[in-house]
């Protein structure tokens, strides 16, 4: 049974993994994360980001993408959501201040231990979970690349694996950024990475709103 949609398969596998690689919130969060504060936090935070994919999976499959198609004003309510909280995790990172950094690598500015692995998991679900980019992508690859006909619980086994490979994606980028020479570097940069990936999110939020 698997094999006869192993060609839609394939197809909403590569597509959804171009979409991953490229840079966005998931991609600046995560770089943030893991070099501010350490492996295990970015590992959480793509974790959460991979999370976070479900939301999108779970009301796609309940048809709610159907329903924004036919209510425009809830994909607008779901732009703003989204792009607000951007824009907030932009402005947090652009308001960052120089730091001390020790022969360690870490801020004396900042402890790790301030940032918790639930808070960790919660802002990469978040990124992801209202991310208007992601809701966009789901809409039109559930409704051109899946077939009707398409049974539920292979649907379903679509959004299994989605999650999976953003997860691992996010969990490879935190692995290589919070690495012990790679974060040194980074950290000496300190507020001047973080308030770049600020620009960055500012931007993606501000053309979320103009878009709309």
């Amino acid at each position: 049974m698997l094999s006869n949609y192993l060609g839609e398969f394939l197809a909403l596998a590569t597509i959804h993994f171009l979409a991953v690689v490229a840079p966005g919130p998931d991609f600046a969060v995560t770089i943030r994360q893991s070099v501010r504060f350490g492996r295990v936090i970015g590992i959480c935070t793509a974790l959460g980001i991979g999370a976070g994919i479900s939301v999108h999976v779970l009301y796609t499959l309940l048809g709610v993408g159907a329903l924004m198609h036919t209510a425009p004003w809830l994909l607008t309510v779901a732009k703003v959501v989204g792009g607000a909280y951007i824009l907030y995790l932009g402005v947090s990172l652009l308001r960052s201040k120089p730091k001390t950094v020790p022969e360690g690598g870490h801020s004396a500015d900042e402890p790790v231990v301030e940032q918790t692995l639930l808070k960790a998991f919660t802002t990469g679900f978040l990124t992801n979970a209202t991310n208007p980019k992601a809701t966009l992508f789901f809409l039109a690859i559930f409704t051109t690349l899946i077939s009707a006909t398409t049974p539920l619980k292979i649907q379903a086994l679509y959004g299994i694996w989605m999650c999976f490979v953003n997860a691992l994606w996010f969990v490879i980028v935190a692995l290589f950024f919070s690495s012990a020479r790679v974060r040194v570097l980074f950290m000496r940069m300190g507020h001047w990475f973080e308030r770049t990936m600020g620009l960055i999110l500012i931007l993606f939020a501000g053309r979320l709103i103009l878009s709309m």
